[in-house]
């Protein structure tokens, strides 16, 4: 049960995304930019804020999977299977667009990325929208940058650019949803996220590849290879590699950040130039803090920071996809 001055916040946040405006949105992944779906202009909006290309698509989020056939024109077996299981969750399907979805949403595009997010806040803003209203919301945070898992992130990344802030806490998950194509009867993840990836293939009872953005035809959110990146050069090593590349750049005179996993041993002494940070060696304990922690590290105006690599297991693939993108250098 939501505080009586929540749900009064959530129906003025109801009101202007009715009218066209654009309300920062808590869910249990990251916060959200939203917009009435079915409003062109309401949706230019999140893409002139972000300055994200046009060509980009959001992801719709809906009330239930009932909503379903409404946004999409045909629904497989496996995506009401993995729906059944996931929603709400931090998972989004891929599936063929129905005419009630507009090419500023798809970026022109034949598919529709649907997901019902994990929030009670999110929930009851979607519900009271209405069962045909959907909002269209990517991360509220300028393209290609952190994502944000706390309003305050919204406020100091967006300031006056959107009508209302909803505050929700922080993001349960941290990082963005899994998604996963369900066109042509082939399953395929197009992005590692909030749902493992071993998860999804005991409920559908099959192996499912991990496809690269590079290798799929379908173009879907955070696909980039420059995505979720801090204003900081981020560096990825290997744990025998990363601490001799901090003390080069220390040695040269530059401030650095580490962010650790492992458990400290005697090789690695301290530095007066080295600031390091302890991450949880669990992922989805390192997944929860990735974004805030990135964030706090660029307030802090290092010159350089180094990541850990992570485990290469299946269980950490959304946070090594995160860290690999957020590291890429052209």
């Amino acid at each position: 049960m939501l505080k009586p001055e929540l749900q009064a916040q959530i129906e003025i946040a109801a009101a202007l995304l009715h009218k066209g405006g654009v309300v920062a949105i808590p869910t249990e992944t990251v916060y959200g930019l939203a917009a009435d779906a079915a409003n062109a202009q309401a949706v230019k909006r999140i893409f002139d804020i972000k300055g994200r290309p046009a060509d980009h698509p959001l992801i719709v989020h809906i009330a239930d999977e009932s909503q379903m056939n409404y946004w999409a024109r045909e629904v497989p077996k496996a995506a009401k299977l993995l729906a059944k299981h996931f929603w709400p969750g931090p998972l989004t399907l891929i599936l063929p667009r129905s005419q009630h979805v507009s090419d500023l949403v798809t970026g022109g595009q034949d598919t529709v990325g649907l997901r019902v997010p994990d929030h009670p806040v999110a929930l009851a803003l979607l519900r009271a929208m209405g069962s045909t209203v959907a909002l269209a919301a990517p991360s509220a945070n300028r393209y290609g940058r952190i994502s944000p898992t706390t309003a305050e992130h919204v406020r100091e990344e967006l300031g006056d650019s959107v009508d209302m802030i909803l505050d929700g806490g922080p993001c349960q998950v941290g990082l963005e949803s899994t998604i996963v194509s369900c066109m042509d009867n082939i399953v395929t993840v197009l992005r590692p996220g909030g749902i493992p990836l071993t998860a999804l293939e005991e409920v559908l009872q099959q192996e499912i590849a991990v496809l690269d953005s590079t290798d799929s035809k379908i173009r879907v959110s955070g696909s980039l290879l420059s995505h979720y990146a801090p204003v900081t050069p981020l560096e990825v090593l290997p744990r025998e590699d990363f601490w001799q590349r901090a003390c080069a750049l220390a040695a040269q005179g530059l401030r650095v950040a580490t962010l650790e996993w492992s458990a400290p041993d005697a090789v690695h002494s301290e530095h007066e130039r080295i600031v390091r940070t302890t991450m949880p060696a669990n992922a989805v304990a390192y997944g929860q803090l990735l974004y805030a922690t990135l964030r706090q590290l660029d307030h802090a105006q290092f010159d350089r920071m180094i990541a850990e690599a992570p485990p290469q297991s299946t269980e950490w693939l959304a946070v090594t996809d995160r860290l690999r993108r957020a590291s890429y250098q052209a």
